[in-house]
């Protein structure tokens, strides 16, 4: 990936992974944020969630990714808590589990195969029926609750934070106009979404991802480019940063031999 320009779409806060392996396979990273990680407006639902787990009321508790972990562990600072000693762990990834471990202190029991909600689901239902902690986003896709709801889980489903669009970074239309961009990166939904509402914002038309290779995280990913009219240049089979990160470099490697790689 030596001198390609390559676009990270993530949260500041959420951006150094990526950029670094990046950088290290010689890509030049541009920055363009286009989601930002709050709590909900009211943590009042949040908190209550919170203090009832520190006092053992659930069996499970479930993450569905590190914004989640990131928001539940300034909850527990700022409550003064800690998790009880007796929840058990899920995971929607390792990139999770990784966070969970350094923020909660908290080792992680179900850990699905494919880190998807899906997959989630199938992994704890042999633990079912059990009280289940929920925290996601604030629109998460609601498929993971109803299947934890249907195998028996008693579930308490908690929006842990929200996304709002980002701001700063490269000027990405003017960038696109000049051809100066080989691929930009999404890691969820709200990526790509928030990344058309700013270009959008910069009067740019959508027109100019063309010739740019759209290169997502995993499968609700895509599925969100495709509903934007776009095509997905690359997904990797392993949907985490570093698969994403050795997808890129398969892709422009073919692209120099000559060929190209469609999902």
């Amino acid at each position: 990936m030596q001198g390609k320009r390559i676009v990270v779409t993530r949260a500041l806060h959420q951006a150094g992974e990526l950029s670094a392996l990046l950088s290290q396979r010689g890509a030049e990273v541009l920055l363009y944020p286009c989601i930002a990680i709050v709590p909900p407006r009211d943590t009042a639902q949040l908190d209550n969630a919170v203090q009832d787990m520190a006092e053992g009321a659930f069996d499970w508790l479930v993450l569905t990714s590190a914004n989640a972990v990131m928001i539940l562990s300034q909850r527990l600072e700022t409550l003064g808590l800690t998790p009880a000693s007796r929840v058990a762990l899920a995971c929607v990834g390792p990139a999770t589990a990784e966070a969970a471990e350094r923020l909660l202190g908290l080792q992680t029991q179900a850990l699905p195969e494919e880190y998807v909600a899906e997959a989630l689901a199938e992994a704890l239902r042999p633990s079912l029926p059990a009280r289940v902690l929920l925290l996601q986003a604030e629109r998460a896709r609601p498929v993971l609750r109803e299947e934890l709801a249907a195998s028996g889980a008693t579930i308490t489903a908690v929006a842990a934070y929200r996304t709002t669009v980002g701001e700063g970074g490269v000027h990405l239309s003017t960038l696109l106009k000049q051809q100066l961009v080989d691929a930009i990166t999404f890691t969820s939904a709200s990526t790509i979404q928030n990344c058309t509402r700013r270009l959008h914002a910069e009067r740019a038309d959508l027109s100019l991802f063309a010739d740019v290779c759209l290169a997502c995280i995993g499968p609700v990913t895509a599925q969100a480019i495709r509903e934007q009219g776009l095509s997905v240049g690359i997904m990797p089979a392993e949907h985490t940063i570093e698969g994403l990160v050795e997808e890129l470099e398969a892709y422009f490697c073919s692209l120099a031999k000559g060929h190209r790689l469609y999902v």
